[in-house]
């Protein structure tokens, strides 16, 4: 797989995760549960910028 497929995929899971958590911010009482979610969308991003400055 090339760097720049898994840039892509890591990108898309990213997205996904940054609407996950807007969404549990909004329609959930769970604050806890956002923070997990936001943090889990973060750490994908920063392994997708990891991966595109290393190439």
């Amino acid at each position: 797989m090339t760097p720049a497929k898994i840039r892509s995929i890591l990108n898309i899971i990213f997205l996904i995760g940054a609407a996950a958590s807007v969404l549990t911010y909004i329609f959930s009482d769970n604050f806890q549960l956002f923070i997990y979610i936001c943090g889990a969308a973060i750490f994908v991003k920063v392994l997708e910028f990891i991966i595109r400055f290393t190439n």
